[in-house]
């Protein structure tokens, strides 16, 4: 029997997957939120799943030490793509990836006059892309947490980040003014193991597509 290992994170993403793999039959033996183990069983003697940071599920399937993850779309940006395979958008995790600045800042006047824009994100390939295709001037600050901070002690005029309910940018005085993209999870493979390993993976595949079509 093929062994099928899938890549998946912690929190939201878990959550929102976790009806997606019953319908595929594959339904983990260990909570990851109180186990310790990263790499969890299930009830199929021939899948496993491995818990790995969010940002690190496109690595780990890219390199073939998964042979399916699911991963945002912000991460994936940020990833690249490189050889994997992204047959199928979730519709799950959705948010917004915005532009945002503190409450009073004329962002659209600084913008036409041309102003030279400090940025603090963690999405740095992602922003750089957006400002460029808008012909903006930035200066890209990366930071890993905690971005609404930035523009509160002057460490950069805007952010971007991922925005669900908006309720932590109103929380600190914040606005956002720009839609960068719509933000869902999408089930990642390995382009070899679907070659290689087809006969396990897609069932798989088709069980995940017939459960988000319902």
């Amino acid at each position: 029997m093929t062994d099928i290992t899938i890549a998946l994170s912690k929190g939201r993403i878990f959550e929102d997957t976790a009806p997606l793999l019953k319908a595929a039959g594959i339904v983990a033996l260990d909570d990851p939120e109180s186990s310790r183990k990263l790499i969890l069983s299930t009830n199929r003697a021939n899948v496993r799943l491995i818990i790995v940071r969010a940002s690190d599920v496109p690595t780990y399937v890219q390199y073939g030490a998964a042979d399916l993850g699911i991963a945002g779309k912000d991460v994936l940006q940020e990833h690249g793509g490189a050889g994997l395979y992204q047959p199928l958008d979730l519709n799950i995790a959705r948010c917004r990836m915005m532009v945002a600045v503190p409450n009073g800042f004329d962002y659209d006047s600084a913008v036409r006059q041309g102003a030279r824009l400090r940025i603090a994100t963690k999405y740095v390939q992602t922003a750089r892309e957006h400002f460029a295709t808008k012909g903006v001037h930035v200066d890209l600050i990366k930071l890993y947490g905690s971005m609404e901070l930035a523009p509160l002690v002057g460490l950069a005029d805007a952010i971007v980040d991922l925005v669900s309910s908006g309720n932590t940018l109103k929380a600190n005085n914040l606005v956002a003014v720009e839609e960068i993209m719509q933000i869902s999870s999408r089930l990642i493979v390995n382009q070899a193991a679907l070659k290689l390993k087809r006969d396990a993976i897609q069932p798989v595949l088709d069980a995940f597509s017939a459960a988000v079509k319902q």
